[in-house]
């Protein structure tokens, strides 16, 4: 019973995090569609620090944070490199 109740509130908690992470992500790719990108990098500074603090404690797996970040970068140098 008791682990039951961990499991719940650790899985309210990851959630919590992932959902974070998937509105940081679409905030930055919505600023940088818009070429916005002093408010695209700070967003993006966010993003990375929440991807890392959630793959440092096991809510995301290391490489899917690490895939994240790269992605989000490819899309902030992009619109630089036309």
């Amino acid at each position: 019973m008791k682990e039951l109740r961990k499991t719940k509130k650790r899985t309210v908690h990851n959630a919590r995090i992932k959902t974070n992470i998937r509105a940081l992500v679409s905030k930055s790719k919505q600023l940088i569609t818009k070429g916005d990108l002093v408010e695209a990098k700070k967003a993006i500074s966010a993003l990375q620090i929440a991807v890392d603090k959630a793959a440092k404690v096991n809510v995301i797996s290391k490489n899917s944070a690490s895939r994240k970040k790269s992605r989000i970068m490819k899309m902030l140098s992009k619109p630089a490199a036309k």
